[in-house]
């Protein structure tokens, strides 16, 4: 089954929507200290095999990283463990500053 691919406007509506997700950033230490969406949680890529008992596969996992590379990769991997609640943000944090939140610094 493929990833659902999420745009950063959908990811907007969930949030205003007060839906209940996780929002999972998949970026380094240092990305996330430069620009990030408030209350996401941050698991950089390499820590998610890890880490992965933090994540709960009966909730939607909505994840991020700068362009949307690395949380397909975070995604797929997470699929493998029996998560199917999995939602790529397509363009990720940069995508969600052009277009939702101007104020959330580009890099």
């Amino acid at each position: 089954m493929p990833i659902t691919q999420c745009s950063a406007q959908e990811l907007q509506q969930r949030l205003e929507d007060n839906e209940d997700f996780l929002l999972l950033d998949v970026r380094e230490a240092n990305e996330y200290a430069f620009a990030q969406i408030q209350g996401s949680l941050h698991i950089p890529l390499r820590q998610i095999p890890e880490r992965i008992q933090e994540l709960n596969p009966e909730q939607d996992l909505v994840v991020l990283c700068h362009h949307g590379m690395r949380s397909q990769q975070a995604c797929l991997f997470l699929e493998q463990y029996g998560f199917t609640r999995l939602f790529n943000l397509v363009g990720g944090i940069d995508a969600w500053s052009l277009s939702c939140d101007t104020t959330v610094s580009r890099y």
